[in-house]
Formats: structure tokens, sequence, C-alpha cells
């Protein structure tokens, strides 16, 4: 099991700066995974409410306010820079 996420930060558009429960922060770019995607992920074509992600300690991951999360395993790939593709 990959190391779960304890912080997050917004760098840019879409883009994230993830700490992990083994002390390694890793950036994250999640343009493919959101961009121009609807239903629960319309919301987070905007900044404001992109902004507005948080960490499920529970869960180990990212969520948002209306509950969309993202596999914390493959935000990790992502963050070391393995490919890694949302399956949704």
């Amino acid at each position: 099991m990959a190391p779960r996420i304890v912080g997050a930060r917004v760098t840019g558009p879409f883009r994230l700066s993830l700490d992990f429960t083994n002390g390694w922060t890793g950036a994250v770019d999640l343009t493919a995974w959101i961009r121009g995607r609807g239903g629960m992920f319309a919301p987070l074509q905007e900044p404001a409410y992109f902004a507005c992600v948080s960490v499920d300690a529970d869960a180990g991951t990212i969520v948002w306010p209306n509950g969309v999360d993202l596999d914390p395993d493959m935000l990790h790939e992502a963050a070391r820079g393995t490919p890694a593709s949302l399956s949704a």
C-alpha cells in the first residue's frame, strides 16, 4: 500500500503539492483527470472551487466539498512521475 496523503496545497490551475505519510512531498498535475469532465467534476473547473481541496484523514486522500475524491495510490504514483490514469 502506498503512503497516504496528509497535506495538500494548490500550486496552480489543476496542480497540487501533496505531502505523504512517509514524509515525501510531490507535485501532481490533475489537468487530464479534471478538465472538461462533467458531473461532479464540473465545479472543479473553477479555480476558486478547485482551491477548496482538503485532506480526508480517514481515507488518506484529497477531497472537495461536493464529495469528489481521488485514489491516493494513483496520486502517489502521479506525484512520483509514474503515469497513472483516472478510471471513473
